[in-house]
């Protein structure tokens, strides 16, 4: 621990150097990347130089009640900050996701249920709008479709933070963990008889790419447009301004009619197909983030379910982590921090323990 600790201290001592280098200050790409990088290790150092200073408060203290039983009772205090200090530094020290710094792209789409899933579909909506608003985030609409009732049959929404984010705190290291299948059971509005049914919306979620970061070549590309519609297949727009993209080398269609010019539309469909694309590549390339990205579940099965939103007990549960709560009016209103946590709690244990067997 101590090595790996000094590494980054001694990284974070160059970043600082490199600050102030007005060759790096005048490259706007090179600056962010430093600044970055500068910002995220900032913790780890601060917990570093505080472990520092405890362990030698502890072996000083000590030595003195060796010489003097008056220093003695001081010893245990002083022990147990030196631990808890430790842990910290531990914890800081796990490897992170790469990706925990990003902005994100969410798509909620509707799944088993019908009317029911399509309506469950915007009561999950609202409910990341709400949380963004809350953590001070932005958010934007790129691309939806409504069902009959007012509910979303698929909408995808950019979610970015404002300024520089604390490690940890960007949109990606928190709503990474919503991927996956979401089950509710409530009497939908279009139930007759008061029976509770059961139906599902999934919720991907991928980290938003820079344009220079992933390389698209036009000629892979084919672009379509359509004239845009509306609930029931009403037209919506009188010129074929939605835009549909089809990445020919890896099949991925991305469609977008939510904006009222077809330029509009082609950038929202380009930030979603780089998305896509940076996920695809990070699966590819890293055994572990393909693993963690596997949870986002491709099917919106009830099977494979990572929540359960129970409306007649008021109660919302969460299969991987065991966390369960009867505020499910307070979630669905974007309280929804302490599942989160679970998950962030959960995906932390599971990694100072994979990094402790491997030690």
């Amino acid at each position: 621990m101590l090595e790996s600790a000094r590494a980054l201290v001694e990284e974070h001592a160059t970043l600082e150097r490199q600050l102030g280098d007005p060759e790096v200050a005048s490259d706007p790409d090179r600056l962010r990347e430093v600044t970055k990088r500068y910002a995220a290790l900032g913790p780890t150092v601060a917990a570093y130089r505080a472990w520092r200073v405890a362990v030698d408060d502890l072996a000083a203290a000590r030595e003195l009640a060796a010489e003097d039983d008056g220093f003695a009772d001081e010893v245990p205090a002083l022990a147990e900050a030196a631990h808890g200090a430790e842990e910290r530094l531990r914890r800081l020290l796990v490897p992170r996701d790469p990706d925990d710094d990003r902005d994100v792209i969410l798509e909620v789409k509707a799944g088993e249920g019908g009317e029911e899933s399509a309506l469950f579909a915007g009561d999950l909506l609202r409910m990341y709008l709400r949380y963004a608003e809350q953590r001070g985030w932005r958010t934007e609409i790129l691309d939806a479709t409504e069902s009959d009732l007012g509910g979303y049959k698929d909408v995808q929404v950019a979610v970015k933070a404002k300024g520089t984010p604390q490690p940890g705190e960007a949109p990606w290291a928190r709503l990474k963990y919503e991927g996956g299948v979401h089950r509710v059971q409530r009497v939908p509005v279009t139930e007759s008889q008061g029976r509770i049914h059961t139906s599902a919306a999934g919720v991907w979620v991928m980290p938003e790419a820079e344009e220079v970061e992933v390389t698209i070549d036009p000629n892979d590309l084919r672009i379509d447009v359509y004239r845009s519609s509306g609930p029931g297949g009403q037209s919506v727009n009188t010129t074929d301004s939605a835009v549909r993209i089809t990445h020919l080398p890896t099949g991925l269609v991305v469609s977008c009619q939510n904006e009222k010019s077809q330029l509009q539309n082609r950038e929202a469909a380009m930030r979603v197909l780089r998305a896509r694309l940076h996920q695809l590549a990070q699966d590819e390339a890293d055994a572990e983030a393909n693993a963690a990205r596997r949870s986002q579940v491709r099917t919106v099965d009830r099977s494979e379910r990572i929540r359960t939103y129970n409306f007649p007990e008021n109660r919302v549960s969460d299969h991987r982590t065991g966390f369960k709560a009867y505020n499910l009016d307070r979630v669905l209103d974007g309280d929804l921090d302490p599942v989160v946590q679970s998950a962030i709690d959960a995906d932390e244990a599971a990694r100072m323990a994979a990094l402790a067997d491997g030690s």
